[in-house]
């Protein structure tokens, strides 16, 4: 795959200094390196999330990182195809997404590799590899930090020209469909980057942030909502599409975050079936269902009608 990692996304909001400290909160860390927006880092993935002002919450736009000028140019010339400008920069190429109006840019830039973590001991039926000691899970007292930015999901009022866009344009694949709602793309081996939603209105649903383990996931969660149960949205739980446990939190904004863990992996294309999910499958494989909120975010009515305020 010419592509090989979401590098890193822009977030736009009304209230950028509200959002920008819950995502503190939420584990990221603040780099002040550059003065285009408010930057975030990961601890694996480095800078992945700029905030800036926007009428509404949207995703203003996502890099993407290829390995050379080939690859560049292969896009480039898919997007073109499509009918679709593309503007080129020494060591990118950019191009706005018609339904949404989120640019993308593809960059050259290194590959990414995470450090292997050690496996957590887990006790079984018959299977015992933690022996006369505690969970780890139960012994952290650290601050839950996400290793790197997942995915974004972005509703579109075309989903068509959205996909189309990612797959044909710029070279994502997809993974597995949700009947008559969405599909999920990739653009590394993990499971789904960008999950493009069918929506009366563009808007970005959620980003996603991968952390350890399950046990991170909930004391992530956990340490959120003790001073703010308000921001519970949804979790915990485990998808089918794509396998990860999730919790899904709100921010002051609107938009969804989740912290997540065990993604599916997809090294091998040949390897892997897309499947078309429907149902609750589309959704989840076990948790509470999801609250018609997830499904249908409060605020739509008055991100349709440009009233929207934080």
């Amino acid at each position: 795959m010419a592509l090989h990692r979401l590098t890193s996304i822009t977030m736009g909001v009304p209230n950028v200094d509200e959002v920008a400290a819950y995502y503190q909160e939420f584990g990221l860390v603040p780099d002040d390196s550059s003065d285009d927006g408010l930057w975030f880092t990961t601890r694996d993935g480095g800078r992945q999330l700029r905030i800036v002002h926007a009428p509404t919450r949207r995703l203003v736009d996502l890099h993407v990182g290829v390995d050379d000028d080939d690859d560049l140019g292969r896009a480039a010339h898919n997007l073109q195809l499509i009918g679709v400008a593309v503007n080129r920069g020494p060591r990118s190429i950019s191009a706005i997404e018609k339904a949404t109006g989120t640019r993308a840019v593809l960059e050259i830039a290194p590959r990414f590799t995470q450090d292997t973590q050690p496996a957590t001991p887990y006790n079984g039926p018959g299977r015992y590899e933690r022996n006369g000691a505690r969970a780890p899970g139960v012994l952290r007292n650290d601050r839950v930090m996400p290793r790197k930015l997942g995915h974004a999901v972005l509703g579109s009022t075309d989903h068509a020209i959205t996909e189309a866009f990612f797959v044909q344009g710029l070279g994502f694949r997809i993974s597995d469909r949700i009947k008559g709602a969405g599909t999920f793309l990739r653009c590394s081996t993990d499971h789904h980057n960008i999950l493009v939603l069918s929506a009366p209105v563009s808007f970005l649903h959620h980003t996603s942030w991968q952390v350890d383990d399950i046990d991170d996931v909930g004391r992530g969660a956990y340490a959120m909502l003790e001073d703010n149960p308000e921001r519970h949205i949804w979790g915990l739980g485990r998808h089918y599409g794509g396998s990860n446990f999730f919790w899904y939190l709100k921010d002051p904004a609107g938009n969804f975050s989740e912290y997540y863990s065990d993604m599916d992996c997809i090294v091998d294309d040949q390897l892997w079936t897309p499947e078309d999910l429907e149902g609750a499958q589309g959704l989840f494989s076990w948790g509470p269902p999801p609250p018609p909120s997830f499904l249908h975010p409060e605020d739509l009515a008055a991100l349709m009608t440009g009233t929207h305020s934080a």
